[in-house]
């Protein structure tokens, strides 16, 4: 319970830095916005360090989780800011930073990472010094932040602010390799295993057989709008985009690579899901379903949220007159992965087998 505490109230030192930042002009030049960042970075990372000198953890992602729980604060003010609620912290970047955090899917996103994203960190560390098994749970923020970042970094480049990217774009860059790091590190840990297999087929496993039906139907709907965004002329395309999700066509380019990103990686791995409630022993199951609904929650909610945000142009919003529908259906795309990696995580005795050759007790536990 310290630790996160901690980690609580040392993120909050954020709003002090924000608050200097945006009160000394000297601080506001956008290469020196980046040397700063940069320099608070390193302090953040030295200080953690340093107060965890003579207790260190034996998971060097807590390092990341501490430094990531610190930037989460300034996602949040950034959103609130741009919102209306705070003032007097972010207005130095909102002009030589990164001016593109004013749009519609980067304020939800700034949210899902100040709120969600920095809950997770709390519960991560929380696990980490009460040695409790925190790999699944790993597994769905790796999910969630590679999806943010993977759809954020080429959206703001494809987008209509390819033309204006300051020096403060590039602080993503650091952020966008650890967060690979840390997904790959946790993939490659094991898991806890059960010693029992069911192999019963799929007719006699109604709600897997439910999922499949599910994963079928995901697999139409993102490749219906996946061509969408590639301007595909068929009819029954450009009468949804214009009468269903209009934001398919924002000009900021997010709402375009995010459904690329699902029709290129989404799709097959949705695809996979299927194989793998059809067949015993895919022990790929755990970690893929768990890593994937971190990822698609993380879209559908930046998706979701900058459809409907006040800062879109009407002609982009949802209209009213479809707006339950459009809902609704975005929001059984959410829901379903997420279902189903719970699904993998209660009932893991169709996916395994056997437990894996050398693995100790202790190893257990630091997964």
């Amino acid at each position: 319970m310290v630790q996160e505490i901690c980690v609580f109230l040392f993120s909050l030192t954020a709003l002090g830095v924000l608050y200097t930042m945006n009160n000394v002009p000297a601080f506001q030049e956008p290469v020196v916005i980046l040397e700063t960042g940069v320099a608070v970075l390193v302090a953040v990372f030295l200080l953690v360090y340093l107060a965890t000198r003579y207790n260190p953890p034996k998971d060097p992602l807590f390092y990341v989780f501490a430094e990531f729980s610190f930037t989460c604060v300034i996602d949040l003010t950034s959103a609130l800011e741009y919102d209306g609620f705070t003032s007097g912290f972010m207005e130095f970047y909102q002009k030589t930073g990164e001016p593109y955090l004013g749009t519609p899917y980067a304020i939800m996103m700034c949210y899902w990472d100040g709120i969600v994203h920095f809950i997770l960190y709390l519960m991560l560390i929380h696990r980490m010094s009460n040695r409790q098994q925190y790999r699944t749970l790993g597994l769905f923020w790796a999910g969630s932040l590679c999806a943010n970042m993977i759809v954020f970094v080429p959206g703001i480049v494809v987008g209509k602010y390819g033309s204006e990217i300051h020096p403060a774009f590039w602080l993503n860059m650091p952020f966008l390799l650890v967060r690979i790091w840390g997904a790959v590190s946790l993939f490659s840990r094991p898991r806890d295993m059960l010693n029992v297999s069911r192999k019963k087929a799929l007719i006699w496993r109604p709600l897997d057989l439910l999922f499949v039906v599910y994963l079928v139907a995901a697999m139409g709907f993102t490749i219906f709008r996946g061509l969408a965004v590639l301007d595909c002329p068929l009819e029954i395309l450009n009468r949804y985009v214009t009468e269903y999700e209009p934001y398919l066509k924002e000009p900021v380019g997010f709402p375009r690579v995010m459904m690329l990103l699902l029709l290129f990686h989404a799709l097959p791995m949705l695809g996979s899901f299927a194989y793998g409630l059809c067949t015993p022993g895919c022990t790929w199951m755990l970690d893929w379903t768990a890593y994937f609904a971190g990822a698609i929650l993380q879209c559908q909610w930046s998706h979701i949220g900058a459809s409907l945000h006040p800062r879109t142009a009407d002609m982009y919003r949802i209209p009213i007159t479809t707006l339950v529908p459009v809902l609704l259906l975005n929001l059984l795309y959410a829901a379903g992965p997420i279902l189903l990696a719970l699904r993998c995580k209660r009932e893991p005795d169709y996916f395994l087998s056997i437990a894996p050759v050398g693995q100790t007790n202790n190893e257990k536990k630091l997964s």
